[in-house]
């Protein structure tokens, strides 16, 4: 009687010690995915502060509070680093369009329109879009950095032709010209010293993303 007591207690010991394992493994990976996460937003915010020469591997690890050994274990090179903040940067825009499209239906492009110059003109570098903060490196940049670049933008691109009216390349037309629209716009309003002119500006090319979507 007692070795059958003892016999069940040792498989619940074992049974327990197989869902702590599971249980520390899942949270092993979730943490190291977060981290990971965290360490590219940070990354990112270094490149879109101070431009992929403007900035070392020092100061990326500053940004992600990381020491610079730390900082390799993490990236081969500044390069790669850039890469995949270049990759995440432009999949943000995306899942934007896409929450926009899901929020507001028919209306999603002057929701996002709207969003996007409200959100970006202002705001600090740091925490501006990547599309046309890093866009400037990516043109002076070699050819596989150029390629990460061309497979997010296109993605994006594609993203936004789904949720416009008409078919085929003519969607796609008006998704480079939206594009193109957002991030010079951007561009031209952040230069502004005055911000009369800045919002002018804002406002002018809002305006026109919209009519190039409904056009």
């Amino acid at each position: 009687m007692h070795a059958g007591i003892l016999a069940r207690f040792a498989r619940i010991a074992d049974c327990t010690a197989i869902v702590i394992f599971v249980t520390e493994m899942r949270y092993s990976a979730e943490h190291k995915a977060e981290t990971r996460q965290r360490i590219l937003k940070a990354v990112g915010r270094g490149f879109r502060k101070s431009g992929f020469g403007g900035i070392g591997v020092d100061g990326l690890a500053k940004f992600a509070d990381l020491t610079s050994g730390a900082f390799y274990s993490n990236f081969k090179s500044k390069a790669e680093a850039f890469h995949a903040a270049l990759r995440l940067g432009l999949a943000d825009v995306r899942d934007g369009v896409l929450a926009q499209r899901k929020e507001h239906g028919a209306a999603w492009v002057e929701a996002f329109s709207k969003f996007y110059f409200a959100q970006f003109v202002d705001c600090d570098l740091t925490d501006g879009c990547a599309l046309p903060s890093l866009s400037g490196d990516v043109a002076r940049a070699d050819p596989k950095t150029k390629a990460v670049f061309e497979k997010e933008y296109v993605a994006i691109l594609e993203t936004i032709a789904e949720g416009l009216p008409g078919k085929g390349e003519s969607r796609m037309s008006k998704a480079i010209v939206m594009t193109a629209l957002l991030a010079g716009g951007v561009t031209l309003a952040r230069s502004m010293k005055d911000k009369t002119m800045r919002d002018r500006i804002a406002r002018t090319v809002q305006d026109a993303v919209v009519d190039v979507a409904r056009g």
